[in-house]
């Protein structure tokens, strides 16, 4: 079944990718571009079913996690606005869906032996029966090497199978990339979120390891950012930098912090284990709630979401807001 996709290449009317499994999803078989064989689902974020469904952190001062804390303890407001919540719980029993994005381009070279062992360790640690997770590499080709799955062989397998790009070392002045083949960041989050991530319900999560310098993406920036908020998608950035290579972590930063996840500089030698390490620590100290809004309109507006705690000195990492549906 596995082996007659391998290596088929996808023509997207906007854009190509390399499929390697078959797509698959807890609502059912998909097609090879993604879209379901039954009547597709919307975003998990919608007006038609009254809620909207926000996942989130909080620290304190010090950064560390905290996770015991009650419904009381929390007020949600919408473009200023206070709303009721309708329903509130730690995340620990939501089932979880995790997409990492590995960019293989030729400044990525020296972390790669890195993901594929840590990333494994931390798959094993994490994935439960009911949750799911999926690799995608991106360099000027994007690959699918391993679909939805909660198989902990078949991520190790498709980590094993993950090559980068040689590096091609030329020394540059001013912020141009030494990575000519290309690196389609924007790309790869659009994918992962629009056609792997918006119909899964529970928590959801894209893990970028990349130097954050995109080069040669059909979609923009905000492209991606926007489907990663319709998805309901949390982005996590471990930034990696090389020298003699442009990167960009404020792009990676402005993704984390629009969708409520953090950016880890990976650089130094053992950043990459203690970063996982972290993320472990949050999926199980996180909490979800939810609320009716009082913005019935549908216009497709970006509305902002601030969560905030009757302790003050404690802080939110949440996303910043939604896109209402239209029509």
């Amino acid at each position: 079944m596995t082996n007659r996709f391998r290596n088929l290449r996808i023509f997207h009317p906007e854009f190509q990718y390399k499929l390697s499994r078959p797509l698959v999803s807890r609502r059912g078989a998909l097609g090879l571009l993604g879209a379901p064989l039954v009547l597709a689902q919307d975003p998990i974020i919608r007006v038609d079913v009254e809620l909207v469904n926000i996942t989130f952190s909080v620290r304190n001062k010090q950064g560390g996690l905290v996770g015991n804390l009650e419904e009381a303890d929390f007020e949600v407001y919408e473009d200023g606005k206070l709303e009721k919540i309708v329903r509130f719980e730690r995340e620990n029993a939501l089932p979880l869906t995790i997409g990492l994005l590995l960019d293989t381009s030729g400044s990525m070279f020296g972390v790669l032996d890195a993901a594929r062992h840590t990333a494994s360790q931390f798959f094993a640690k994490v994935l439960r029966e009911k949750d799911l997770a999926f690799l995608i590499t991106f360099a000027s080709e994007m690959e699918l090497l391993q679909d939805l799955t909660s198989s902990q062989k078949l991520l190790a397998q498709g980590l094993e199978e993950v090559r980068g790009e040689r590096p091609t070392r030329v020394m540059v002045q001013g912020p141009v990339p030494t990575t000519p083949r290309g690196t389609r960041l924007y790309d790869a989050v659009y994918l992962a979120a629009n056609e792997k991530l918006k119909n899964e319900t529970g928590r959801k999560v894209i893990v970028l390891i990349s130097d954050g310098a995109d080069q040669g993406s059909y979609y923009k920036f905000q492209d991606a950012l926007k489907q990663s908020h319709l998805a309901d998608a949390v982005v996590y950035g471990f930034f990696y930098a090389e020298r003699g290579y442009y990167s960009d972590m404020g792009t990676m930063k402005k993704f984390s912090s629009e969708t409520g996840g953090r950016v880890v500089d990976v650089t130094r030698r053992g950043a990459l284990e203690q970063a996982f390490a972290q993320l472990e620590e949050e999926m199980r100290s996180q909490y979800s709630l939810a609320y009716s809004p009082s913005n019935q309109n549908r216009d497709g507006a970006f509305r902002k979401i601030e969560i905030k705690t009757r302790q003050r000195d404690l802080k939110v990492q949440a996303r910043r807001g939604y896109y209402a549906p239209e029509g």
